[in-house]
């Protein structure tokens, strides 16, 4: 019997981006994909990943305030979360998007925090490093 794969939930309503990066997660992990913050809380419950990675900026529900309800549910609160993003203040001009300070990342409790564009190996990095503590 093999290893058993750890599970990632990726949450990102970007589809183009999505598919590229569980094609990278599924050399390695078991992959599940949600594309708004409140399909990705209604997987996490159903799912019980092992970590999350979470775009920031999504339409209905963003990244950060999913991450918030993601930590303040306890049976949650134990899986790692990074946090993925091209966030910008332009972003927030977007109809449709969210107006959120920068602000607000500095207070969220993800375990990383990671800059788009990420290279392959350099996620890979993040996810095994989280991974590994967990």
């Amino acid at each position: 019997m093999g290893e058993k794969q750890a599970r990632i939930l990726l949450v990102d309503d970007d589809h183009d981006f999505v598919s590229a990066t569980r094609m990278i997660l599924e050399s390695k992990y078991q992959v599940i994909v949600a594309y708004e913050g409140g399909e990705g809380l209604r997987k996490a419950r159903e799912e019980a990943p092992d970590l999350i990675i979470l775009d920031v900026m999504m339409p209905v529900k963003d990244g950060f305030t999913a991450a918030e309800q993601l930590k303040g549910d306890p049976q949650l609160s134990e899986i790692p979360v990074i946090m993925l993003t091209g966030y910008s203040p332009s972003y927030s001009q977007r109809k449709g998007y969210p107006n959120i300070p920068a602000s607000k990342g500095m207070t969220l409790e993800a375990e990383d925090y990671i800059q788009k564009p990420v290279k392959p190996e350099e996620l890979l990095r993040r996810v095994e490093a989280l991974l590994a503590k967990a």
